[in-house]
């Protein structure tokens, strides 16, 4: 794996730049950002992520390791490739991407170009514990509110994730309140992804009833 590239700028264009390293130069696609940091001529450094596909090799160039990090996790996503990735990475920061996966913040990632609700509440869902603010404690979680007004805080963000997944709004709060009537500390945690991971895990348990019971009962 190459870790980073440290080098001779040789030419920096609008999606990538190239390295020289001792005579070799080397592509590397990144972010406008991060092309925004290097100067032609001069050294520069690249934290990187290879990218292997049965046609190609495809480096992609980060500013820090963070971003890196956040950018080969997003990569865990099913349906989201290194473009859209990085795409992610142009619109947000880290730590704010950090911050809208672990509060359950789908909209957050309808503002990159690509990526439309439904999408966003599958990033929201599978990066549900993947991705924490940095400095984020016990108790002090962010989507994390007071006992007294949880519900009014984390009950939109959820129903809104699950719609975004193709529940209904009706058939997703009744899911949201049945799910959590076995499980009332997870409600008083207030803990977006956790409340969602928690309904989704009652509706797989569920099994069938899951698309039907909810919606005639509720």
């Amino acid at each position: 794996m190459i870790s980073f590239l440290r080098g001779t700028v040789a030419h920096v264009g609008l999606a990538s730049a190239v390295i020289d390293l001792n005579g070799a130069g080397m592509s590397v696609n990144a972010t406008p950002q991060t092309l925004s940091s290097l100067r032609a001529g001069e050294e520069g450094k690249l934290f990187t992520s290879l990218i292997v596909r049965e046609d190609s090799l495809t480096l992609y160039g980060f500013g820090s390791d963070d971003e890196r990090e956040v950018f080969d996790v997003l990569l865990s996503v099913s349906g989201v490739g290194p473009r859209l990735a990085l795409a992610v990475l142009a619109v947000h920061e880290p730590e704010a991407i950090r911050v809208a996966a672990h509060s359950g913040d789908g909209k957050a990632f309808t503002k990159v170009p690509g990526i439309g609700p439904k999408v966003a509440g599958r990033i929201v869902l599978e990066l549900a514990g993947k991705l924490v603010p940095h400095g984020t404690g016990a108790g002090t979680a962010t989507g994390t509110a007071p006992a007294a007004s949880a519900e009014a805080a984390w009950k939109p963000q959820v129903i809104a994730a699950m719609t975004s997944l193709g529940w209904s709004e009706k058939d997703a709060t009744a899911s949201i309140d049945k799910s959590l009537a076995d499980s009332p500390e997870v409600a008083e945690k207030g803990n977006v992804a956790e409340i969602l991971r928690t309904t989704l895990r009652w509706l797989g348990q569920d099994g069938a009833r899951a698309g039907n019971r909810v919606g005639a009962r509720g």
